[in-house]
């Protein structure tokens, strides 16, 4: 794993080692992938200032985030059926991340339980969820999550209909033979999804007609604090705060939902000039190099998320790969902010950023 040098490499090596219909699932995203593409260039876009003769012989990239701790301003961003990539699938990067000191987000699709994952390691865990066409399993998986020791919640709002990818139509994509979208069984329901097409596992998890009010249901069944991940516009931002988030995620769910949304590095500013008083303030979406996290730090954001590269550590090697991800990606970060002349994360302001002409 050593001799993996970038996140790049890690892809490469994780399209040989996966199944064509598990690295297309992994790596596609919706219709022609405008905006899957155009979140990795709207970051190599921006360019910096950095400063001259500043001391940054002692640095210190640690963080807060509703209570938890981060060795760096970055967590592992909730991707679905990890068990394709690795037989552990969710707890080998659960065990990752705890020793890289990151929380990990677990998505609510995940192949390992919440229970499982939460109790691999001391990493912490947040639960992504859905809130479902069924309320009250949702609500009640919601409180599970809060039962079993999760951080957070992070709530997905960008999925009234699930977007069109073509490459697992092209693929035929179905949940693997032996495998079971585990957190979301239900009394009375088939035990698995093993051999399901995505839509007949996954439509009743969401909902065309829901709206704000449905995420006050969930903010007030549980005591844990809410994130609210999916928002690309400032009044949207207002609305999650309104209703009670505690942070919100600029994403566009990795250019997997509305091919033509906005990449996330352009919508940031915006937002942040809208909320950033009122709440964290989280973006993912083509997030590859440790410069990538100073970009968004830059741009006003408190911590970034990142996804793909975290699957691809764990294809090419397990909770091993995951790991040498995460140092990849912190030491990327850690030697850009000293050459940004940055010795910790309340050095990286808005002047870093060279202005458009």
């Amino acid at each position: 794993m050593n001799s993996l040098l970038n996140t790049e490499s890690f892809q490469a090596l994780a399209q040989e080692r996966l199944s064509k219909m598990a690295f297309d699932y992994y790596r596609s995203g919706a219709w022609g992938e405008w905006t899957l593409q155009a979140n990795i260039d709207a970051w190599e876009k921006i360019r910096l200032l950095p400063r001259a003769l500043v001391d940054v012989s002692t640095r210190d990239m640690r963080g807060q985030l509703l209570g938890m701790n981060l060795s760096f301003p970055m967590l592992i961003a909730p991707t679905a059926m990890q068990c394709m990539a690795d037989p552990q699938g969710e707890v080998a990067t659960a065990r990752a991340a705890a020793k890289a000191g990151v929380p990990m987000v677990l998505s609510s699709l995940s192949t390992r339980s919440v229970e499982d994952v939460v109790t691999a390691s001391s990493a912490d865990v947040v639960m992504q969820i859905y809130i479902s066409s069924d309320r009250g399993f949702t609500k009640a998986l919601a409180q599970r999550a809060q039962a079993a020791g999760c951080k957070a919640l992070m709530i997905t709002v960008d999925t009234p209909v699930w977007g069109v990818r073509e490459r697992d139509i092209h693929n035929g994509f179905r949940v693997p033979d032996g495998m079971s979208i585990v957190n979301l069984q239900r009394h009375g329901q088939p035990t698995g999804h093993s051999g399901s097409g995505i839509g007949d596992a996954l439509g009743w998890t969401i909902d065309a007609s829901l709206t704000w009010k449905d995420l006050d249901v969930i903010r007030q069944a549980v005591q844990i604090p809410i994130m609210v991940k999916g928002i690309l516009r400032a009044d949207d931002a207002g609305r999650a705060f309104d209703h009670g988030a505690a942070a919100v995620v600029v994403s566009n769910h990795g250019g997997r939902q509305l091919d033509g949304a906005a990449p996330t590095a352009e919508a940031l500013p915006a937002i942040v000039r809208a909320v950033s008083d009122r709440g964290p303030i989280i973006v993912d979406g083509g997030i590859r190099r440790g410069v990538d996290i100073v970009r968004a730090l830059a741009l006003g954001a408190n911590a970034v998320q990142v996804g793909r590269p975290i699957l691809w550590g764990l294809a090419a090697g397990g909770e091993t790969g995951v790991a040498r991800v995460l140092q990849i990606l912190f030491q990327e970060f850690d030697l850009a902010m000293a050459l940004a002349g940055c010795a910790d994360l309340s050095a990286v302001t808005a002047d870093l950023i060279c202005p458009r002409p």
